[in-house]
């Protein structure tokens, strides 16, 4: 029985079953000092038991809430199941956020045990715990430095384990008896939006939720068994959750974990990842790495790559719509794969992937283009936290669209051009949240507030979030995340944030340098530089950026060409709340910040002396001097 034709399907019942279908197979792969850790179905599902009854035997009930806070791990998916087949709800906390964040995640879900991957995390738990009063136990699975650590609160993931054990033998079947009670219905998790208006809203997910967008999206993308997928999406993130461990739940793939997220790509590479998904953020580092690479490389492997590029975009267009490539562009195209983007795939870890998605942010069509004419079928996914919607598929791809609708899903464009969407996959409103819920899922469908449309083909478009369009003085619509998106296919341009309204006669854009690439650049020309804002702020590298924006304004209606530009002094940073942790850009907040940037952009000096805020981690402030060219575009 699948997701497809169960009627009363939960993840922990679809566990069960696998346990039974594959008991013997490689479930997860796990890199630990440079060699693989294979865990079968039957081993895994043995820790998630005794875990799971473990959780039971300190009081952990139907409806309670389990906060788990690391990077990608089994031991983080055991503790994740193991809480679901208690009857439990579970919600993922970014390891990257600093102890006041986790505060309010642990809170605000009333979580009552958190699972920690390491001391880092377990020091940022400790530190807020009298604040915590639900919170009963914290359980770590990774030993290292907290041997030494007594405080009673704290339990090894062992150690739970062991009392799993103990309680399965006085309450025979509790395991099994406890997974036959759940329901479709049933809250599964608590799974937190991204937060780029506001606090983040934890959205409740049910089993039937996350069964129906499983369903759609499988009933657009064939995955199988033989399949390998790299887990290191942030775990807690609806892209993990879905293609990740309902794609192992679902169709078997095997779940492979790297041995740290700075060896991601050489782990993919090395498994032979065939099915990946990338955030926009990265497949936009990505493209950067391309064009910087090549810029670096020799006289011959340069000249062989443009030589080749309108050979693979021929190829890749061609792909998009459908169409077979005529054999007068076969052969070239061939020879152009097997002599430079076969080779340029591998060194990426790209080379064995079957299918690829983007999510988050969508992806600026530059981009979309140069990762599919290099060989990979790069799919774009568009949908929220709240419900999934719509996807391209393999052989009908506009790269400017976000796809086809999901089979089961509706989506209408009202007269605001919002997108609304209802369907299977809707969750079932915010946690504690009923204003807020009644406001975005107004009459069964779900407000996006996002701006886009609907083209005679049935593809969706989206241009911005809908409060961020804006216009000039002159009437001039456009949508700041589509041009910034254009900006980021640029190798020297890491971010930016474009501006402009009723009361501007022109768009302006504050821009942050790929220091890395910049870098690079800037000693191969020899030019020295100290600091990201010296680097910035040079007149060649003004330059740089000034031709870069020219490119692109050649590609954009008059009105909506960028006309100034400054390079910020400084990256725009997570932890100073600037881009959430999906790196999606926190746009109020950075506009209020750098107020007088943009009153720059739009003033009458070439060169300003400002302050630039800076914050750090322990919630400190400070005030940098620093002195900002304006650059004008002609």
């Amino acid at each position: 029985m699948t997701a497809e034709t169960a009627g009363d399907l939960t993840v922990p019942k679809l566990l069960l079953q696998n346990e039974k279908k594959w008991a013997d197979k490689v479930w997860m792969r796990k890199k630990e000092r440079g060699f693989w850790r294979e865990y079968t179905w039957k081993e895994a599902c043995g820790h998630i038991k005794n875990f799971s009854l473990g959780l039971m035997s300190l009081g952990f009930q139907r409806g309670d809430v389990m906060a788990i806070l690391g990077d990608n791990d089994p031991h983080w998916f055991w503790a994740q199941l193991a809480a679901q087949a208690a009857g439990g709800v579970v919600t993922g906390v970014f390891s990257s956020s600093a102890a006041k964040e986790v505060k309010y995640f642990l809170e605000h879900s009333d979580a009552k045990i958190v699972v920690a991957q390491d001391q880092e995390q377990v020091d940022k738990i400790l530190e807020i715990k009298d604040e915590l009063p639900l919170v009963r136990k914290v359980i770590y699975w990774d030993h290292k430095g907290l041997r030494q650590y007594d405080d009673p609160i704290l339990a090894s993931f062992e150690s739970i384990e062991a009392m799993g054990v103990e309680y399965g033998k006085s309450h025979p079947g509790a395991f099994e008896e406890s997974v036959a009670k759940g329901k479709t219905s049933d809250l599964a998790l608590l799974m937190y939006t991204s937060g780029t208006t506001g606090l983040p809203k934890a959205t409740m997910v049910s089993y039937a939720s996350l069964v129906a967008s499983n369903t759609a999206f499988y009933a657009m993308n064939p995955v199988t068994e033989k399949d390998e997928w790299v887990s290191f999406i942030l775990p807690g993130w609806s892209a993990e959750q879905g293609l990740g461990l309902l794609g192992s739940l679902n169709r078997g793939t095997r779940m492979n974990f790297p041995e740290s997220q700075s060896t991601v790509q050489e782990n993919i590479r090395e498994i032979g990842a065939s099915v990946l998904m990338y955030p926009s953020r990265l497949w936009e580092m990505t493209a950067a790495t391309i064009q910087n690479k090549m810029a670096e490389s020799t006289f011959l492997k340069r000249q062989a790559f443009r030589l080749f590029l309108p050979v693979a975009y021929k190829a890749a267009d061609a792909k998009c719509s459908g169409r077979k490539l005529g054999w007068v562009w076969w052969i070239p195209h061939r020879l152009a794969m097997f002599l430079v983007f076969d080779p340029l795939r591998d060194k990426l870890g790209l080379l064995k992937i079957r299918v690829a998605f983007t999510s988050g942010s969508a992806l600026g069509p530059d981009v979309f283009r140069l990762i599919t004419a290099i060989g990979v079928d790069l799919r774009q996914l568009y949908g929220m936290t709240e419900i999934g919607v719509s996807q391209h598929t393999a052989t009908d791809i506009k790269v400017d669209s976000v796809g086809r609708i999901y089979p089961g899903t509706i989506v209408r464009i009202n007269d605001d051009g919002e997108i609304l969407a209802r369907g299977g996959s809707l969750v079932l409103g915010y946690y504690k949240n009923p204003k807020a819920t009644e406001e975005a899922f107004a009459g069964g469908w779900y407000h996006t507030g996002d701006a886009g449309h609907l083209d005679e083909d049935g593809h969706l478009y989206y241009l911005d979030r809908l409060e961020y369009i804006n216009r000039l003085a002159d009437g001039t619509k456009f949508a700041p995340q589509y041009i910034e998106s254009r900006l980021k296919f640029s190798p020297y341009i890491k971010d930016a944030f474009v501006v402009g309204d009723e009361t501007k006669s022109y768009i302006a854009a504050a821009i942050n340098i790929n220091y890395d690439n910049v870098g690079h650049w800037a000693e191969s020309k020899r030019i020295t530089y100290t600091t990201f804002a010296d680097l910035s702020q040079k007149p060649e590298v003004c330059e740089l950026i000034a031709n870069e924006v020219k490119k692109l304004n050649e590609k954009l209606p008059g009105g909506q060409r960028i006309q100034r530009f400054l390079n910020m002094p400084k990256e725009l940073d997570p932890d100073e709340a600037e881009l959430t942790r999906t790196m999606k850009l926190r746009r109020r907040l950075v506009e209020e910040r750098y107020k007088d940037f943009i009153a720059a952009l739009y003033g009458d000096k070439e060169k300003v002396s400002m302050d630039v805020p800076v914050f750090y981690r322990d919630g400190r402030q400070a005030v940098v001097r620093a002195e900002i060219t304006v650059n004008r575009v002609n």
